[in-house]
């Protein structure tokens, strides 16, 4: 078994062919567009804006907004205080979910995104959920919702067979108090897979319960998330049908492997793709992200550069930020004003500022983020 065979083994979840091989078992308006892209029906699309830029999330033929929005509400605190803690999935994120502050400020963000085009939420923990379907309330219909309650998905033990998972689906929907999702993201284990064996019962748990979900109605389509591109790599090819969007790391940094590379996969299966951490757990930034920071230009500035990068990418559909205030949503939509502009492309002097922003990103990462750096390329 080779080094990395067995790092795969211990560290992370590992493929199929992998285990058998080796094992033998506004102020950012967008300039005016006089008629839609060819092809593109607006009453399909929700929170349709001319002047978005809208791609199609593989097989699903969903249209969404070239940038998203990520569930994660990280350094909020700069927003509401020092006394402000969470994140979107923290412990503390069950009590700010009915905090009125709190809930303002995603009000606010959310109905940012709805007036510039932004139309597909992303939320993969349970407050992150409970908090959007909150200020999405009345207005539902205006964005795609993904979503994924990962203390009731296989990464605990419990939760490794459909029925369990269906179980968890119904009772995640009834405690947002939402009737379906747009999208059920399964979230994978982190760990890794001891045999073969569960790494079997896991996936064929997961592929029934998005299979069983989707006839109920209570999801339109499938897919999942995971920091394993092996893995994931090894679930296209093996459930072309079933697997509808994946989602992983890729950021300002990343790139594509020459060669047996996940998007080999994606593009083959027609596969959506959402693309996670892209400022890299905010280690492209130098300020803190509150307002009026001195570095604020700066960062701004580089946020818009690393959504152009991925952008640059077809086979990413749209990279997913979370955004915590107004003027962030408003920087994303100059970032793909600027994309668009640009036709997609990066200048000399672009590409030059983008390596000297990420130089010595991935030794910036926090503690209990290191695993990024296995995400350099995919």
């Amino acid at each position: 078994m080779t080094k990395e065979s067995e790092r795969c083994l211990m560290s992370s979840p590992i493929s199929r062919r992998e285990f058998v091989s080796h094992s033998a078992v506004a102020a950012a308006a967008l300039p005016a567009a006089k008629t839609p892209a060819p092809g593109l029906d607006p009453k399909k699309i929700p929170s349709y804006n001319p002047n978005m830029v809208y791609r199609r999330l593989g097989k699903t033929g969903m249209m969404v907004s070239a940038v998203c929005l990520g569930g994660h509400w990280k350094r909020l605190g700069t927003m509401l205080g020092p006394n402000f803690k969470g994140a979107g999935y923290a412990q503390e994120d069950y009590k700010n979910v009915n905090d009125a502050a709190f809930l303002k400020n995603r009000a606010e963000v959310v109905s940012r995104c709805i007036e510039v085009g932004i139309n597909y939420v992303d939320a993969c923990a349970p407050p992150e959920i409970i908090a959007y379907a909150k200020v999405l309330q009345g207005r539902r219909d205006k964005m795609y919702f993904g979503f994924s309650w990962h203390t009731r998905e296989p990464r605990f033990p419990e939760y490794r067979t459909a029925a369990k998972l269906l179980e968890g689906l119904d009772a995640s929907l009834r405690e947002a108090k939402l009737d379906y999702v747009d999208l059920w993201r399964i979230t994978l284990p982190m760990e890794g897979m001891p045999d073969l064996g569960m790494l079997r019962t896991v996936e064929e748990a997961t592929v029934g319960a998005l299979e069983k979900a989707k006839s109920q109605g209570k999801i339109r389509h499938g897919g999942v998330s995971s920091h394993n591109r092996v893995w994931l790599k090894s679930l296209i090819e093996e459930y072309p049908k079933q697997i509808e969007v994946v989602l992983f790391p890729y950021t300002a940094a990343t790139s594509e492997l020459p060669t047996d590379s996940i998007f080999e996969a994606i593009r083959k299966y027609d596969v959506g793709v959402f693309g996670i951490k892209p400022f890299a757990d905010n280690s492209l930034f130098v300020g803190d992200s509150s307002l009026g920071h001195t570095h604020g230009p700066e960062d701004s500035r580089r946020a818009r550069l690393a959504l152009r990068y991925i952008l640059s990418n077809p086979a990413i559909t749209a990279p997913i930020p979370g955004l915590i205030n107004v003027q962030q949503v408003n920087n994303v939509v100059q970032a793909v004003n600027e994309w668009k502009q640009s036709r997609g492309r990066l200048s000399s002097r672009e590409k030059a500022e983008l390596r000297a922003a990420t130089q010595g990103l991935w030794s910036r990462l926090r503690p209990g983020y290191e695993w990024l750096r296995d995400w350099e390329t995919v």
